[in-house]
């Protein structure tokens, strides 16, 4: 694994490696918190050794990586029963575009995640039905570029059974995507739909929707959201219809979501829900919405930051 950091380049050169790790442990995760935690544990293993210990190290970032591997491996299985108890859907947490993120803390990991086609929701929706070791084995060479040999040291699986894992991936990915639609495209259909739900034309909505469109809302049981996905272009368009009727104060507001335009509800300047789309021959087939506030922390109130830098 190829680093620029070497022993007895100091604390600087540790903590470049911060926003690879970042980057790695989120698409691993899907989750920007555990991401954080993830990165955290990775150093405090490597300033729990000794100097002697450090320097005995060829490759610094190299061993950072594999590390923050084997952390993001251990809680991907952990993760599968914690996702089993979770009340409702679960959905990877939403990222903002940089320029819309609200905190500024130099600590801040949301601002050190580089935003690419590996981080589309639909993207990590996949990697969520792959099992762990699928998912490190393609993320770290598919995405990331480290040889087998490298992914292998990670996973504990030889070269040859880290590459039929990539493999697998590849083929979950191709099975499960459609072509993506060009970003303009994409974001005008955002905008029709956004202004059919604010217009509340339920004709407008269902035109928009594949006929087999899907919605999956994440509440986490701390805020109303459906349990189960709600399948149906009609059924889809009547929810959508529902949650305006039960919030007649929401705003809509087009942003940014995990690269591609999506659309952000807030109620009196509070960000509720974020959610990202899935178009497919240029309707809406897939809807994921977050609703749980834990996974709303890099939104809160960037509507209010965004409207500073308007003049």
């Amino acid at each position: 694994m190829t680093t620029q950091s070497g022993p007895g380049d100091g604390l600087s050169a540790i903590m470049s490696e911060r926003r690879q790790l970042i980057n790695l442990a989120y698409r691993l995760l899907g989750s920007l918190t555990e991401a954080e935690d993830a990165v955290q544990e990775t150093y405090a293993r490597w300033y729990a050794m000794t100097r002697e210990q450090q320097e005995a190290i060829d490759s610094p970032g190299a061993w950072l990586t594999k590390v923050a591997g084997r952390i993001c491996l251990d809680l991907l299985g952990s993760a599968r029963a914690r996702r089993e108890s979770y009340v409702g859907e679960w959905i990877p947490e939403p990222l903002p575009e940089p320029t819309e993120w609200v905190s500024r803390q130099p600590a801040d990991p949301a601002d050190r995640v580089t935003l690419d086609e590996s981080i589309n929701m639909a993207f990590l929706v996949v990697l969520e039905s792959m099992t762990p070791a699928e998912r490190v084995a393609f993320i770290l060479h598919d995405v990331f570029g480290y040889a087998f040999a490298e992914v292998a040291e990670v996973v504990g699986r030889t070269p040859a059974a880290c590459r039929q894992l990539a493999s697998s991936a590849r083929r979950r990915i191709r099975a499960s995507q459609a072509p993506a639609a060009p970003t303009a495209r994409h974001a005008g259909t955002v905008r029709d739909f956004k202004q059919a739900w604010e217009a509340k034309d339920i004709d407008a909505l269902i035109g928009l929707l594949d006929p087999d469109a899907t919605a999956i809302v994440d509440g986490g049981g701390l805020v109303s959201a459906g349990l189960r996905p709600i399948e149906g272009g009609e059924q889809v368009a009547r929810y959508i219809l529902a949650i305006a009727g039960m919030a007649p104060g929401l705003t809509i507001l087009e942003r940014t979501v995990n690269g591609q335009p999506g659309l952000v509800a807030q109620h009196d300047g509070v960000t509720v829900t974020v959610a990202a789309f899935d178009l497919t021959g240029g309707r809406i087939k897939h809807i994921w919405a977050v609703r749980n506030p834990d996974k709303l922390r890099p939104w809160a109130g960037e509507d209010v930051i965004k409207s500073r830098r308007t003049p």
